[in-house]
């Protein structure tokens, strides 16, 4: 039974989503300030985190700057619906995803269970091939087992959307990838063409392995299409 920790003052909300959620066959811990959900998240041991933007004390962002500084427990925030500011800053903070306000609890859960999959492989499909244990492309070395990545043997901090996102295009690298594949194979879900995440991701991981690979863009954006990573002539 995975265990998630919900960080929300909403406290008739955060009762019913418990309940909602342990029917669904999770275990969930509360917290309803910020404080108290930095100290629940860093001391205990989560599947994931469910976080609220707007708390007392300091808020939903400071409390996922002070969780990163820490782990990389996947964290889905709660927006207010509309607010792309919101869903900016959380992205670029290195949340996993993001659901606005109000929201069907069955979407909730179809998003938790999706980052899972990207996480945990004994929950995916025993029929996905498996996958090689290094990935390598030019400067960029991704490992599998670890879930790392180094660029010239540098370690890069990435969360788990990105590391994932990352290893798509290492995969389909010198192929164009659609944002439809994107969504679906990374975020587990189906793209909306007002559905700015993956781009955030996608711009959160060019700033992190770098922006260009041998003197050319790394990740390019080809209009109506999607996106492409470069691959070098000797890796043709």
């Amino acid at each position: 039974m995975d265990r998630l920790l919900m960080i929300d003052d909403d406290l008739e909300l955060s009762e019913l989503l418990t309940e909602y959620l342990s029917a669904e066959g999770f275990a969930i811990e509360t917290a309803h300030d910020g404080e108290a959900g930095v100290k629940k998240a860093i001391e205990g041991s989560f599947a994931l985190i469910v976080l609220d933007v707007m708390l007392p004390g300091f808020n939903g962002f400071e409390v996922l700057r002070r969780i990163r500084a820490v782990n990389r427990t996947p964290v889905l925030m709660l927006t207010a619906r509309g607010d792309d500011v919101d869903r900016i800053v959380g992205l670029e903070l290195g949340a996993d995803d993001y659901l606005p306000k109000p929201f069907n609890p069955r979407e909730l859960v179809a998003r938790i269970r999706a980052i899972l999959r990207r996480v945990s492989p004994e929950l995916k499909p025993a029929t996905q091939p498996a996958k090689p244990e290094r990935l390598t492309v030019a400067d960029v070395a991704l490992d599998f087992g670890n879930r790392t990545v180094r660029r010239n043997g540098e370690l890069i901090d990435l969360t788990s959307v990105e590391f994932d996102l990352l290893a798509l295009f290492l995969r389909e690298a010198g192929h164009v990838v659609s944002r439809e594949d994107l969504a679906q194979k990374v975020l587990g879900r189906e793209f909306s063409p007002f559905d700015r995440s993956i781009d955030m991701h996608v711009s959160n991981l060019r700033r992190k392995i770098g922006h260009e690979l041998n003197g050319i863009e790394r990740i390019k954006a080809i209009r109506g299409a999607g996106y492409i990573y470069a691959l070098p002539s000797n890796d043709r």
